[in-house]
């Protein structure tokens, strides 16, 4: 399957015909049908994506997307991490002129290191929206202050779902580095994936963990009743197994209904002349 799409990416179109964008579902029952091959299988497809300089849109919760009848009233959530030329905004501005989206309102979430950035990343963002003459309230969400205990004990449910879900990958990860170390110490030779050697730094994987944590976190507090959310799709992280990343991704969709994971090609697509 990986060979094929890289196949189809290389040559579909012609000059200013080919495609710029590759629209796929996030595979969301893997895990409870044991298709061990989908995480390799992922990765790939999205490395591919990423050498072939094309925007990536997953979309996860596609039975639950709602049909031109079912109306939404909620928000349409941005969760603007790293620059994408603009292609989460376009895509919030084409949803709403489907009618099922066409009441709801648009919020641009930024993440700032420090509290003393806050203010001023707000006014750069509200401004940058104000060129482009787009409708959106802008909120800053500081990360760096969160630390784990505050966020299961003062946080409500929704802080102890994110909390069940990181728990559970951190144990599942540590069976899966044990039995990768076991299948080394057997074999007497390193383990390899797609032809090259797996080496796991395990403070960095838990770093990549923590970080979807309290981005899921983020999100569980401030969109859990939006219509869909929007975030940036992390690209994955070198000598990490592909099984870690879909470990990352799935804590970062965990409990959300509806989100669009956007990768841009770092290209414009949204300018002061479109």
């Amino acid at each position: 399957m990986s060979e094929g799409f890289r196949s189809i990416v290389q040559t579909m179109g012609l000059g200013n015909l080919k495609p710029n964008i590759i629209v796929m579902r996030y595979p969301e029952i893997w895990r409870r049908e044991n298709l061990i091959q989908i995480p390799s299988t992922f990765v790939s497809i999205i490395n591919d994506c990423i050498i072939a300089n094309k925007a990536v849109v997953i979309v996860k919760g596609l039975d639950e997307w709602p049909n031109e009848y079912q109306r939404q009233y909620g928000t349409i959530d941005l969760y603007w991490i790293v620059r994408d030329g603009g292609l989460m905004l376009l895509l919030s501005q084409l949803l709403l002129t489907k009618e099922s989206f066409e009441s709801c309102k648009i919020q641009v979430f930024c993440i700032a290191e420090e509290d003393t950035d806050a203010e001023e990343l707000k006014a750069d963002v509200k401004k940058f929206l104000y060129d482009l003459r787009m409708h959106a309230e802008v909120i800053v969400v500081t990360m760096k202050s969160w630390e784990p205990h505050m966020e299961t004990s003062s946080s409500g449910a929704q802080q102890d779902d994110s909390q069940e879900a990181y728990t559970s990958a951190q144990r599942r990860i540590s069976a899966y580095l044990s039995e990768m170390n076991e299948t080394t110490q057997r074999e007497g030779h390193p383990l390899m994936e797609d032809g090259k050697q797996v080496v796991v730094n395990e403070q960095k994987v838990e770093k990549f963990l923590y970080t979807m944590f309290k981005l899921n976190s983020t999100i569980l507090r401030y969109s859990r009743m939006a219509a869909v959310v929007l975030v940036s799709l992390p690209p994955p992280p070198l000598n990490h197994p592909a099984y870690f990343y879909m470990e990352y991704m799935d804590l970062l969709v965990e409990n959300v209904p509806r989100m669009l994971i956007v990768r841009g090609y770092r290209r414009d697509v949204v300018t002061l002349f479109t």
